[in-house]
């Protein structure tokens, strides 16, 4: 992984040749590596993946909950990474389902939602392993048939919320038989959870984007670096303004590299009618709640969206003209193919 992320557009994975249509000029560029934890790569599917995730948005208010753990846990999920991070994912995901049932507001309704991990914070050097989960304000009563909302500045109390969330990641210790390696102690404490709402949810989704294909921290936080050492820019918590941290270099990349996931594990992950695999489809929920809110009428007359979904063509620096690929070449630089095809960069 770090050796790909530092061949990553050298030219030591290959070249592309573009030219322009225009002025036929030819642009050679390094090949990306494509790996998911690359800060140069992952920004075309970045804006896919934000677009995709705005349009299927619900036009409700929504809630952002957050689950963490107390740092006497974070060197035990470190040490067990595919298993602490599932936990976290099934605590969080239980938790809320099981508080939707119970809830007055949301008693009888299937929820949907989805979550996305993050193992850092404000100072990417620190590991803080937590899950944000984006939650529509209501779910869907299937016996009557309708959108069953919750109030705007309300989704679960906050103690219940922190009690449940506590039971089931022992229930996840006791299954993962990890539970005997935590410290008595660390039930007594006050576990971190937080819930907020966070209107229609677009801003939430922007500021989470960024790392769903990229990791800890992007190159134009870097201020500086040496053969011996990193300057880099963050803003700590509960500030408004950056400080800087220089750290050597090989701390550096122990502290990029703790955040590396598993082979194959997903940081996003969706549940109820928000899942591929739940009996309820997007569409169905869609409808309820435009009847909910009385809309349909206004439906009757509206055209369907258009797909707008980013995409990135590259430009000719000399004259602003699309580019064509018409080369690509191998990490020995022997061709790979040698005709007009279309190239998107991951960059």
């Amino acid at each position: 992984m770090i050796d790909a992320i530092r061949r990553c557009r050298t030219g030591q994975l290959g070249h592309v040749l573009l030219q322009c249509k225009t002025c036929r000029k030819e642009h050679w560029a390094g090949r990306s590596c494509g790996n998911r934890h690359c800060p140069n790569c992952g920004h075309t599917r970045t804006l896919r993946w934000l677009d995709k995730q705005t349009r299927r948005l619900l036009p409700v208010h929504h809630f952002l909950v957050t689950f963490t753990v107390p740092k006497e846990l974070r060197s035990l999920l470190r040490g067990n990474q595919r298993a602490g991070y599932r936990m976290l994912f099934d605590a969080g995901g239980q938790t809320i389902r099981d508080l939707g049932e119970s809830s007055r507001y949301l008693k009888g309704c299937t929820l949907g939602f989805f979550g996305v991990l993050h193992t850092w914070g404000r100072d990417p050097m620190v590991y803080h392993p937590h899950v944000h989960f984006v939650v529509p304000g209501g779910g869907v009563n299937e016996s009557e048939g309708r959108w069953q909302s919750t109030p705007e500045n309300f989704l679960f109390p906050h103690a219940a919320l922190v009690k449940v969330y506590k039971g089931k990641f022992a229930d996840c210790l006791r299954r993962e038989t990890l539970h005997d390696q935590v410290a008595p102690e660390v039930w007594r404490k006050t576990w971190t959870v937080d819930v907020k709402p966070v209107g229609d949810g677009k801003a939430v989704l922007k500021s989470l984007a960024p790392y769903v294909h990229s990791v800890a921290l992007s190159d134009k936080r870097i201020v500086a670096c040496d053969e011996q050492s990193v300057t880099f820019r963050y803003t700590p918590t509960g500030k408004k303004r950056s400080v800087t941290r220089n750290v050597q270099g090989t701390e550096f990349v122990r502290g990029f590299v703790q955040h590396t996931l598993p082979s194959g594990f997903q940081k996003v992950r969706y549940y109820g009618w928000m899942s591929p695999n739940c009996g309820i489809d997007l569409d169905e929920v869609r409808w309820l709640v435009w009847l909910f809110l009385g809309w349909t009428y206004w439906l009757a007359a509206r055209p369907p969206l258009e797909d707008s979904s980013p995409q990135q063509t590259p430009r000719c620096q000399h004259c602003g003209g699309e580019l064509r690929c018409v080369l690509i070449t191998d990490h020995l630089d022997r061709v790979l193919y040698s005709h007009a095809l279309p190239y998107l960069d991951s960059g």
